[in-house]
């Protein structure tokens, strides 16, 4: 499968929350989307553009200070489709980027429909993951000798192990939270 153009649907969520000019945007990959997302100005520029084209997004020009005009950016009804259509569709994985972490960064309602069947779902590939690397662990290494002698190896499964650990875990905790908004 082709990989979507997740830039255009994190700048549609970040216009969602706010019209924004593209150096606010551009900011923002500085800080909150930063953490766990990358894009430079010369991806962002040309894409708001193509996103403008489809009628994606529109502009206004303001007036910042005395005479420096600005475009700012907001989404337009199409683009707010899209961007819903997007969120709702089962997070892509790949071994680059985690689709799941950039949707739930736009889900700001604890009581949203969307959550419970994107941490199942992502609770099922992490737990199937684990399950999976656990087992390669003990048929690669079934003894200390075998550690040793490829002692790298077993260090970056291990690694593995204990990221799937954690994220599994951290799943785990958002479905008891999300129990516990129901019960209120």
């Amino acid at each position: 499968m082709a990989q979507k153009n997740r830039l255009k649907y994190i700048l549609l969520g970040l216009l969602n929350t706010k019209n924004q000019t593209g150096y606010d945007l551009t900011k923002s990959f500085d800080s909150d989307i930063g953490e766990f997302w990358n894009a430079n100005h010369s991806q962002i520029y040309p894409l708001l553009k193509r996103m403008e084209a489809a009628q994606l997004i529109s502009h206004r020009l303001i007036t910042v200070g005395q005479k420096l005009q600005k475009k700012e950016y907001a989404i337009t009804a199409k683009g707010r489709e899209q961007f819903m259509d997007w969120l709702a569709t089962p997070a892509e994985m790949d071994g680059a980027h985690d689709e799941f972490l950039l949707k739930l960064f736009f889900v700001d309602d604890p009581h949203s429909e969307l959550l419970p069947p994107m941490i199942r779902t992502q609770l099922g590939y992490h737990e199937a993951k684990l399950a999976h690397l656990k087992k390669q662990f003990a048929q690669k290494f079934p003894n200390q000798n075998q550690i040793l002698t490829s002692y790298g190896h077993a260090l970056v499964l291990r690694h593995a192990i204990e990221r799937e650990t954690g994220y599994r875990d951290w799943l785990q905790t958002i479905m008891r939270d999300l129990a516990r908004f129901e019960d209120e």
